[in-house]
């Protein structure tokens, strides 16, 4: 079954070895995922709405460029 990794652009991805998802077959798992904005900062320091809101955001790209969408999550976890 073919594995597609899909790349949070990090340059610790090589190094540490992770990818922001990977798909196997018809199952796409998303790696835990921080509130970084394009620039690399954190985004909306001090707003928990808010990062949760560019955290879903980063998941909702992820998710789309290995072929699904929002509505096929079926479970997430929070520390």
């Amino acid at each position: 079954m073919p594995r597609t990794l899909i790349s949070s652009g990090s340059y610790l991805e090589p190094e540490i070895g992770f990818s922001r998802a990977v798909r196997v077959g018809q199952f796409i798992a998303v790696a835990g995922t921080a509130p970084i904005a394009a620039a690399g900062a954190t985004a909306a320091l001090g707003d928990a709405y808010g990062q949760t809101i560019r955290c879903l955001e980063i998941i909702r790209e992820a998710v789309a460029e290995a072929g699904g969408t929002m509505a096929n999550i079926i479970r997430t976890r929070s520390c």
